[in-house]
C-alpha cells in the first residue's frame, strides 16, 4: 500500500466520521424538533406516526449491525438472531407487564390479564423482579446472551461452521417460535404480551414519550456502532477476519478460534437483545411472531443489502428494504414478496459488497479518472 493510498484512506475516514456526525444530528436534534416544536399546520411538521416508523427502523439497524458484526467479520452466518432480539423484547414486556397493576382488564394488582384469563393463581417465579427496570435490563443483557453462549458452546466446540450453523440457528429459532406459542410457557401464548400503559412512569400514548424511545434509540444505535467498530478494528478484529478467510490456518498458528467466535456471537446476541428491548416499547406488542424463521432470514438480507463486512452497510441495508418494504405494502402489497426476492438474488448477482459497496466502488472509479487526468496534465 503506497503512501497516497494511505493518505486516501485516512481522509475517506475522517470524512466518514463527519457524515456520521452529521446524521446523528440529524437524527438526534432537527427530527425530535420537527416533530415537537414545528405546529402540526406547518409543511415541516414531522408527524408522531412517523416518529414511531423511525424508531422501528433504527432497532432494525441495531439487530442488522449485531449479525453484520459475526457475518461480516467472522463469517458466522446465523439465520436465527431473530431468537435473541425476540427475547429482549420479552423481557421488556414482562417489565412493562408488571407495571400495568390494577389497571388492567381485570383488576389484579398481581397477575397479568392472559394469567387471569388462563386461571393461573400466582405469578410464576420467573416473573419475579420484573417489576423492577434495573432488573429487565440486566435481564436484556443476560437473556439472550447466556442463551448465545450455551448454544455458541455446543456448536463452535463440535466446529459446526458454514451452512450447518445456519441451519442448527434456524431451528433454534423455529423451536422458540413453537414454545413460546404455548399458553404453559407463562408469556401469552399467541396473544403475547400487549396493553402496555407506561414505561419508567412515563406514559407511553404521549408524545412526547415516543420522542424520548425514538431518541434512546439514536442513541443505542451509535453507542452499537461504536461498540461494533472498536470490536473490529481492534487485535481481536483482525483475528475474526482472519478465522472468517482462514479457520485452519488461525487454529495452526495456535490462537484459540472457539473463544474468538464465542465471544463475538454472545455480544451480537446481546446487541440483539437490546434492539429487540427498544423495539417492544415503540410497537406496544411483543408475541411469538418475533421468532419466525422468516425474520431472522430477512435481517440477513438487510445486510447483504447494504454491504456485509462495513458495519454502516448494515444500517443502510436495515434503512432502505424497511423503507421499501413501508412503501410497497402500502402501494402494491401483492408484489412486496416477490421485490424482496428479487433484491435479495440482485445483490447477490451485481452487488455483492452491497449498496456500500458499490457506491465505494463509484468513488474508487471516479478517484482514478481524476489521478489519470492529473497524470497525464503533468505529461503535458
Amino acid at each position: 500500500m503506497g503512501p497516497l493510498t494511505s493518505r486516501l484512506m485516512v481522509l475517506e475516514s475522517r470524512r466518514g466520521w463527519l457524515i456520521m456526525l452529521a446524521l446523528a444530528f440529524v437524527m438526534l436534534v432537527v427530527v425530535p424538533v420537527l416533530n415537537l416544536a414545528v405546529p402540526p399546520d406547518s409543511s415541516f411538521h414531522l408527524r408522531t406516526f412517523w416518529i414511531s416508523i423511525l424508531g422501528k427502523y433504527l432497532c432494525f439497524a441495531m439487530l442488522a449491525l449485531a449479525l453484520d458484526l459475526i457475518w461480516g467479520y467472522a463469517g458466522i452466518l446465523s439465520l436465527g438472531h431473530g431468537a435473541f432480539f425476540g427475547l429482549g423484547g420479552y423481557v421488556m414486556g414482562m417489565y412493562m407487564m408488571r407495571q400495568i397493576g390494577e389497571r388492567s382488564v381485570y383488576g389484579n394488582p398481581d397477575l397479568p390479564d392472559f394469567m387471569v384469563f388462563l386461571n393461573w393463581d400466582k405469578l410464576p417465579w420467573f416473573w419475579f423482579g420484573f417489576d423492577q427496570f434495573w432488573f429487565a435490563a440486566l435481564m436484556v443483557i443476560l437473556v439472550p446472551g447466556a442463551l448465545a453462549f450455551v448454544f455458541g458452546w455446543l456448536a463452535f466446540r463440535s466446529r459446526i461452521t458454514g451452512v450447518y450453523f445456519s441451519i442448527i440457528s434456524q431451528a433454534m429459532v423455529f423451536a422458540m417460535m413453537l414454545a413460546f406459542f404455548r399458553n404453559e410457557m407463562g408469556f401469552g401464548g399467541n396473544n403475547g404480551l400487549t396493553d402496555f400503559k407506561d414505561i419508567l412512569g412515563f406514559d407511553l400514548s404521549l408524545q412526547n414519550t415516543k420522542v424520548g424511545l425514538y431518541a434512546a434509540s439514536v442513541i443505542a444505535l451509535a453507542m452499537i456502532y461504536l461498540i461494533c467498530r472498536a470490536v473490529v478494528t481492534s487485535k481481536l478484529g483482525r483475528v475474526l477476519i482472519a478465522v472468517r478467510d482462514a479457520e485452519s490456518r488461525v487454529r495452526f498458528l495456535g490462537y484459540s478460534v472457539t473463544n474468538a467466535k464465542l465471544f463475538v456471537f454472545t455480544l451480537s446476541a446481546v446487541l440483539a437483545g437490546i434492539a429487540g428491548a427498544l423495539f417492544v416499547p415503540q410497537v406496544g406488542i411483543i408475541n411469538p411472531g418475533e421468532f419466525a424463521p422468516a425474520k431472522s432470514i430477512e435481517v440477513a438480507i438487510w445486510v447483504a443489502v447494504g454491504g456485509r463486512g462495513s458495519l454502516f452497510g448494515a444500517i443502510v441495508g436495515a434503512f432502505a428494504v424497511n423503507g421499501a418494504r413501508t412503501y410497497f405494502t402500502g402501494a402494491a402489497p401483492e408484489i412486496w414478496l416477490f421485490f424482496l426476492g428479487g433484491l435479495f438474488v440482485l445483490s447477490t448477482l451485481l452487488m455483492p459488497k452491497g449498496l456500500v459497496g458499490l457506491a465505494q466502488a463509484v468513488r474508487i472509479g471516479k478517484l482514478k479518472r481524476l489521478l489519470a487526468r492529473g497524470g497525464r496534465s503533468a505529461d503535458v
